[in-house]
C-alpha cells in the first residue's frame, strides 16, 4: 500500500483514544460543576427561609409593647403566670427563652412546611448609655435587645438582632 493510500483511512486508535479521554473529562468537569450548583443553590434557598423566619418574629414583636403596659418596674424576663404558650404572650419580653419548632408566622401560626427549621429568641435588657452592654433581668431598662436565631435540623443558618425602646 502506498503513504497516501494509508493517510486516507481514518483516525488511529491513538487518536481516538486521545479523543474519548477528552470527551469524558469534560463531561466529568460538567457533572462536578453541577453538583456545586445545586449545593449553591439548596445553600441560598436555605438563607432565603431563614431570613423569612426572622422577619416574621421581627414583625411579631414590633406590634407589641416591650412590657405589660400596667407593670410599673420591669424586673423579670420571660412569659408571666398564665401565658403558658404563645398565643398567649402579650408583650415583647415573654419571647425571652422561647423556641419554636415548627417555626410561627407573624400571626402566630405554625408553619409546618418547614418541620426543619426552628426560632430562638432571645431577649435581653440593655445598659441605655451603651447598648453593648446587657444588663441583668432585674435591672430596670428602657432599652431591649431582641436576638432571633433560625436552626435547621440543630445548625443555625443566619441571626438578627435589632433594639427596641420602652414607649
Amino acid at each position: 500500500m502506498s503513504d497516501a493510500m494509508r493517510k486516507t483511512r481514518g483516525f488511529s486508535l491513538i487518536e481516538v483514544l486521545i479523543a474519548t479521554i477528552l470527551v469524558g473529562m469534560a463531561i466529568a468537569a460538567l457533572v462536578a460543576a453541577n453538583s456545586s450548583f445545586t449545593m449553591a443553590n439548596d445553600a441560598g434557598s436555605d438563607l432565603s427561609t431563614a431570613e423569612f423566619l426572622i422577619e416574621q418574629i421581627r414583625e411579631l414583636t414590633m406590634m407589641l409593647p416591650l412590657v405589660d403596659p400596667d407593670a410599673s418596674t420591669w424586673t423579670v424576663l420571660g412569659p408571666e403566670s398564665g401565658e403558658a404558650d404563645v398565643s398567649a404572650y402579650d408583650d415583647v419580653d415573654d419571647f425571652d427563652g422561647a423556641t419554636f419548632s415548627p417555626p410561627i408566622n407573624s400571626d402566630r401560626a405554625p408553619l409546618t412546611d418547614f418541620t426543619t427549621f426552628s426560632q430562638q429568641v432571645t431577649v435581653e435588657k440593655l445598659n441605655p448609655s451603651n447598648f453593648n452592654e446587657a444588663w441583668a433581668d432585674s435591672t430596670n431598662s428602657g432599652f431591649v435587645r431582641i436576638t432571633v436565631r433560625v436552626l435547621q435540623n440543630g445548625g443555625e443558618i443566619s441571626s438578627a438582632t435589632w433594639i427596641r425602646a420602652r414607649y
